[in-house]
């Protein structure tokens, strides 16, 4: 009689804690749980946002910028055609390989430098070989993302320098890392954790190191991008994907990228576990 009882009551606060959980799930899906954490971020579960904070505030996005770019070179660049390093490439700054004018690289390689090492003398010569110079590329971005539907975003340089005019918002950084990830190179080569490329003679080669601290740290970390640059603080837009579920968060101005990524991503996860039968509702986005 006694077990029978402990059974009963072990099993009555199952079920007791279950309910909570459920009850619990659409107000954590509602509600704000990283406050003062950024500036702006979104978190989305299988495509359905579950969080954001002045997700249409428009901010400097740094190399996030480098999403829209790579985006266009996959639709309108040749990965096998040559590409000669310009001096106006040469002359780069921010975080960059020292690219030698003369030399010729392929613009897969190059796509590989500018989306892993997130190097910003390979964005330039990338956005010379498309747009001719880099202010005809920055006109071809700022197409790309009218068709895409992105009233919030406005683009003067591919690799993401600073400039008043150069914004975006985490909502339409959504919908551009979206079409970006639609193309199986872009989703492959973010994912690298290193990768090695070399010039077209063989003469000069570069070790990548994937920019993003949570490849491969983080449990089904798939990757995307990171960015920073003192006006734009640290930034991040960060996929993972666990038993066939995507989490994708948007970071601009954090106070500590990595700890909050982590924290976000933990917290989505398990809030599409606590759904249980109501996991319908975040169903995983088809790409």
């Amino acid at each position: 009689m006694f077990y029978e009882k402990m059974r009963f009551m072990s099993r009555l606060v199952f079920l007791l804690l279950t309910a909570v959980l459920l009850l619990a799930a659409p107000v954590a899906y509602a509600s704000d749980p990283f406050p003062n954490s950024a500036r702006a971020y979104l978190a989305q579960i299988g495509g359905t946002t579950v969080w954001s904070h002045q997700a249409e505030e428009k901010l400097p996005p740094a190399s996030l910028t480098k999403i829209m770019t790579g985006l266009l070179v996959l639709e309108r660049a040749n990965l096998n055609a040559t590409v000669t390093i310009t001096p106006t490439v040469a002359a780069e700054t921010g975080h960059r390989l020292r690219l030698r004018v003369g030399e010729k690289y392929r613009v897969r390689d190059l796509l590989a430098a500018m989306l892993i090492e997130s190097a910003n003398d390979a964005a330039r010569a990338l956005a010379e070989h498309i747009g001719g110079s880099e202010e005809r590329f920055a006109e071809i971005m700022n197409a790309r993302a009218a068709q895409l539907g992105l009233k919030n975003t406005h683009f003067t340089n591919p690799a993401g320098h600073h400039d008043p005019d150069h914004y975006t918002t985490a909502n339409d950084l959504v919908v551009m890392t979206e079409a970006a990830l639609a193309r199986p190179m872009f989703r492959e080569l973010v994912s690298k954790v290193r990768y090695e490329i070399r010039t077209v003679n063989g003469k000069r080669r570069f070790k990548l190191e994937n920019s993003n601290k949570l490849l491969p740290k983080y449990d089904g970390m798939v990757g995307v991008k990171t960015g920073y640059t003192p006006e734009a603080g640290r930034c991040l837009v960060a996929l993972a994907e666990r038993d066939g579920v995507e989490v994708l968060i948007v970071l601009l101005r954090a106070k500590n990228r990595w700890k909050l990524a982590e924290r976000m991503l933990d917290t989505a996860f398990q809030l599409y576990a606590a759904t249980g039968k109501d996991k319908a509702a975040l169903e995983v986005a088809k790409r």
